[in-house]
């Protein structure tokens, strides 16, 4: 593993290295859409985005809402988990979950949660081996313009 990996808060959340990695985990999205709303979401307070850099180079990022609800208090919901397709399946993964874990805790959250697409069983996989449970389904309703 590289000693100069490291996560941090990415200050610079329109920046295009962000865009490549949503358009890389959103690919029938076009990438003028995903601007429009990264510049949405990251208007609110409690969305934040965190980044996983090799030698100051962003390779991974996940985004983050902070809320409370009632069955489960405080919690952080990660979104977007992303790492660069060149950088998967060699333990940064691991550094970049480990980090929100840690910094969950730090801020007083009582869980993580988040949502991960029905297809794609290789983050199940991986969820599972961090200790995430499947609390149930996420169901969605399309609504007209």
């Amino acid at each position: 593993m590289n000693p100069n990996v490291h996560v941090k808060i990415v200050e610079d959340t329109l920046s295009e290295n962000v865009t490549q990695l949503l358009q890389q985990l959103n690919p029938s999205i076009a990438v003028e859409i995903i601007k429009k709303r990264q510049a949405e979401m990251f208007q609110y307070p409690n969305y934040i985005c965190f980044g996983l850099y090799i030698d100051h180079k962003l390779i991974g990022i996940t985004c983050a809402w902070i809320m409370t609800r009632i069955y489960c208090g405080k919690q952080i919901e990660i979104d977007n988990v992303i790492l660069d397709d060149k950088h998967q399946s060699k333990g940064y993964g691991n550094i970049l979950l480990d980090f929100i874990e840690n910094w969950a805790k730090e801020n007083q959250c009582e869980t993580i949660e988040l949502n991960t697409y029905v297809q794609n069983s290789r983050s199940h996989k991986f969820y599972f081996l961090k200790n995430y449970n499947i609390l149930g389904f996420h169901f969605q309703k399309k609504l007209n313009k």
